[in-house]
């Protein structure tokens, strides 16, 4: 059996999709919830603190089938259409891990501008880690560049940020941290807000 469409995928139990409709700058996170932990709450929290659009799939715990961007498709949403079509430009949270950029985040997506934008926020907030902005540094698999990918739909495009697992608080160093969202990821989130709040 293939993989299934994205509205197959919306189908599916315990599979939800989240929108909340407010300014035209836009965060998703469509691999969120028990697939790439924590990209939702990162997106959903810079979303509400800068008052930006918001847009997620949240799956199920320790859910493994991964859906390609190019197979997310507003064609096969209600949802989704009406916040591409809602918003001018987007950002894009998903994780990833490689052995040699845990301490990595890569913005992709065909939005440069806004990518380099968001750059200087995000170097200055978590100095701790490589900000890769310069699409010859991103792995092409991560690059986030192709045209049927959900973060290039709205008319200003986009960027894709690939967050490692330190940073979305869910690698070793905070196996014992009590204290809610970690201080990488309330300093992530800070940045995103204040990126998307002064684009």
């Amino acid at each position: 059996m293939g993989q299934p469409t994205f509205a197959e995928l919306l189908a599916l139990d315990g599979v939800m999709e989240e929108c909340e409709l407010r300014g035209r700058f836009g965060f998703m996170a469509f691999h969120g919830g028990g697939l790439e932990e924590m990209t939702d709450v990162i997106a959903r929290a810079a979303a509400e603190r800068s008052t930006a659009s918001y847009y997620g799939v949240l799956h199920p715990p320790d859910w493994e089938l991964h859906l390609p961007s190019t197979r997310v498709s507003p064609a096969e949403s209600t949802t989704l259409a009406a916040f591409i079509d809602h918003v001018d430009v987007v950002v894009t949270v998903h994780g990833f891990g490689r052995r040699s950029l845990m301490t990595a985040l890569l913005l992709g997506g065909r939005n440069r501008d806004l990518a380099g934008h968001l750059a200087g926020h995000l170097r200055a907030a978590l100095p701790a880690y490589e900000v890769l902005d310069d699409l010859e540094d991103i792995p092409k698999e991560l690059r986030g560049i192709h045209e049927r990918n959900p973060v290039n739909l709205p008319t200003e495009g986009g960027v894709q940020i690939e967050l490692p697992p330190r940073v979305r608080g869910s690698s070793p160093l905070w196996w014992d941290w009590e204290g809610g969202l970690t201080p990488h990821t309330e300093a992530l989130i800070g940045a995103l807000a204040d990126a998307a709040g002064s684009y």
